[in-house]
C-alpha cells in the first residue's frame, strides 16, 4: 500500500509528512513524497534530503519531483500511477494553530480526487501511532463507504473505532420539540450501524457517540478528542461517483475539528487506507 504526500518546503509540507507518517506506521504503508513544480523550474537539490529526514525511521519513503501545470493535478496523477490508497496534504498556512482552514490545494483535491484525501491541521507534529479512528456516520447516502473504510482501517491497525453522528438542533423543524424526540432518529441509526460494525469487527472495540448542539461547531466541541485520533468523513451526495466533494456539513465539521481528517469519495470501493 502506498500514500502520496503533497510536499512543499514549508509548514504545510511538514504537516503533511508528519500525518502521513502517523497513518502509515501501523499499516506498513510506503510514502511517496511528491514535490510538484511548473515547467522550467529547477528543483532544489537539497529538498529531497530534507524531506526524507522528516519521515519516521520505521516508515519506508521515496521522493520525486514532478512537473505539472498545477500542484493538484500533479498529486492526482501521481496517486493514479502509484495506485495509491491516500493523498495526504497540509491545511492552509493561515488560521488557528492545530485547526483547519482549507486552502486552494486542499479545496481542489476535495473536488477532484478519486481517492481519499487526508488533511493535516496546521502545526501537526505527532510522531506516535494512531490511537483511535472516528467515523462520522450520517443518515444520508454514502455513510456505508465511511463505515467500510473506518472499520477496515481500525481492524487492520488494532485500534478502537468510534462512530459519531452529529445532530444540529437549530436546523430541526419540530412543533413538539424535545431533546429525546430530536435525537431519536439519529440514535436509532447509529445503533443500527453500531450493531453491524460490531458484528463485522468482533476483535475491535466499537463505540458510538451522538454529538448534538445548537450548531455543528458546538456539537463537535462537546465530544472528547484524543491527540492520536483520525476522523473519517464522507463526501457530499452531490459529488460525482468516486470523486470527493466536501458538502456543507462536512465542511463545518472540518473547520471545528482539532484533529486530522480523511475525506472519502462517494461510492468508494477500495476499503483500505
Amino acid at each position: 500500500m502506498k500514500y502520496v504526500v503533497g510536499y512543499r518546503p514549508d509548514e504545510r509540507g511538514a504537516d503533511a509528512v508528519a500525518l502521513a507518517g502517523v497513518i502509515a506506521r501501523t499499516q506498513g504503508a510506503q510514502l511517496h513524497l511528491v514535490n510538484v513544480v511548473h515547467g522550467g523550474k529547477a528543483a532544489d537539490p537539497d529538498m529531497e534530503k530534507h524531506a526524507l529526514a522528516m519521515v519516521p525511521d520505521a516508515v519506508e519513503a521515496t521522493f520525486s519531483t514532478r512537473v505539472s501545470e498545477s500542484f493538484i493535478n500533479g498529486l492526482i496523477d501521481a496517486a493514479k500511477e502509484d495506485e495509491a490508497a491516500l493523498i495526504v496534504v497540509g491545511a492552509a498556512s493561515n488560521g488557528l494553530f492545530k485547526r483547519f482552514t482549507v486552502g486552494s490545494v486542499a479545496n481542489g483535491l476535495l473536488h477532484a480526487s478519486p481517492v481519499p484525501v487526508a488533511l493535516a491541521p496546521r502545526g501537526y507534529n505527532r510522531r506516535e501511532p494512531l490511537t483511535r479512528l472516528t467515523a462520522m456516520i450520517g443518515t444520508r447516502e454514502g455513510w456505508q463507504s465511511v463505515l467500510d473504510v473506518g472499520a477496515t482501517a481500525a481492524g487492520r491497525r488494532h485500534v478502537p473505532l468510534r462512530l459519531v453522528s452529529v445532530v444540529e438542533l437549530d436546523q430541526l423543524e419540530q412543533t413538539d420539540f424535545s431533546l429525546d424526540n430530536a435525537l431519536s432518529p439519529a440514535r436509532q441509526h447509529v445503533n443500527t450501524v453500531l450493531a453491524k460494525a460490531a458484528a463485522d469487527l468482533p476483535d475491535t472495540k466499537v463505540t458510538v457517540t451522538l454529538a448534538h448542539g445548537r450548531n455543528i461547531e458546538e456539537a463537535i466541541d462537546g465530544i472528547g478528542w484524543k491527540s492520536g485520533e483520525l476522523v473519517i468523513v464522507g463526501s457530499s451526495r452531490l459529488a460525482e461517483n468516486r470523486k470527493i466533494f466536501l458538502g456543507s456539513t462536512a465542511n463545518k465539521i472540518l473547520r471545528a475539528l482539532p484533529v486530522p481528517m480523511v475525506v472519502v469519495p462517494r461510492d468508494f470501493q477500495k476499503q483500505g487506507i
